[in-house]
């Protein structure tokens, strides 16, 4: 976890700012981070960082438009040196992800301060920095990056319904309760374009309660499901095709996902994982040329895996030990699976 110092100082750069810029990420915990920052400091603006890990020169267009007094970034694993070197007010960085040394930044991660085992996601550090005000987006991004926080218990005392106090794991929770329809909602609405990501965003800024978006009671709510329409009816037909397939007895579980507009390489891995826990899960999909792949395991360090099979070859790849992402040239994916084998032994 944070110290009470580092939080202290995340706070106060809060307080000194006027229009901070809030980059995150694309998935439920980068959105509930920055929702729960947006409804504390009622100030800024946001950039969701699409299609890849690493915040780099890019977007630094983000900074010369807004020109913001500080600059916030959150749970995002990879930001790049010559960025960070161009941006002229305060960064602050809060990730979860392996350390990685950045001069001129500064960064929060509890990592730093545990030596061993899983820390908690950025929604769980943001939930905590800003006085643990917002309880329904702090248990559901929490969860939705695989972390049963200890005020879950408090959330399923007010929503019995949609958390069942039964249900004890992260993947029972995601893909069998009410909750898990609400973490599905949110990971799909970041399928969308950008500028409907920020509409939804907005939106989701001023809802209180779950039920409001479950039951469908206001026009914002029917907009955001509405939103997701597509998506969902795609998701749904890729679910049905995955079911049907049927692992063998190797360790290694590989599927390829049918060619769709958006990706869902992150969600199937995560579901594959539940249903097969004692296999190592890679969901992949063909993009030009390159094969990209989320990975996922119970009882193995994935990440060490992957880091040693891409070792000489054209790819990329990181994350946590047991949920990554990577990318290699299909020119190079046959040896990469090969050495992955070896690899996961």
């Amino acid at each position: 976890m944070l110290t009470k110092k580092e939080i202290d100082k995340f706070r106060s750069y809060l307080k000194k700012s006027e229009n901070p810029l809030i980059f995150y990420d694309d998935d439920p915990d980068g959105l509930c981070s920055y929702l729960i920052l947006k409804k504390y400091i009622q100030k800024g603006k946001g950039a969701v960082l699409k299609t890849t890990s690493s915040l780099d020169l890019k977007m630094f267009h983000k900074i010369e438009e807004y020109s913001p007094d500080l600059v916030i970034i959150l749970d995002i694993p990879i930001v790049a040196q010559d960025f960070i070197d161009k941006i002229n007010v305060p960064i602050l960085w809060l990730d979860h992800h392996p350390i990685l040394k950045r001069k001129g930044v500064h960064y929060f991660n509890p990592k730093a301060n545990q030596k061993e085992g899983e820390v908690p996601p950025t929604t769980y550090l943001m939930y905590k920095i800003t006085e643990e005000k917002e309880l329904f987006l702090g248990t559901l991004g929490s969860i939705a990056d695989w972390h049963i926080p200890e005020y879950a218990k408090e959330f399923s005392e007010k929503y019995p319904d949609i958390l069942p106090k039964h249900m004890k794991a992260p993947p029972e929770i995601i893909f069998d309760s009410k909750l898990g329809d609400l973490i599905k909602v949110f990971a799909l609405i970041l399928k969308n374009p950008t500028s409907k990501v920020n509409k939804a965003a907005n939106l989701l800024l001023k809802i209180e309660d779950p039920y409001e978006i479950l039951e469908e009671k206001t026009p914002r709510a029917k907009y955001i499901l509405k939103l997701i329409q597509k998506q969902s009816n795609e998701y749904n037909k890729v679910m049905e095709e995955i079911n049907k397939e049927k692992p063998t007895k190797e360790k290694l579980y590989i599927v390829e996902l049918p060619k769709t507009n958006n990706a869902y390489t992150a969600i199937i891995s995560n579901y594959l994982i539940y249903k097969y826990p004692k296999k190592v899960i890679m969901v992949k999909r063909v993009k030009e040329d390159e094969v990209i792949m989320s990975l996922r395991s119970t009882d193995v360090n994935i990440r060490e895996a992957l880091e040693k099979s891409l070792e000489n070859l054209d790819g990329f790849g990181g994350g946590h030990d047991h949920a990554c992402g990577a990318g290699i040239k299909k020119y190079h994916f046959e040896e990469f699976i090969e050495k992955l084998k070896e690899n996961i032994k």
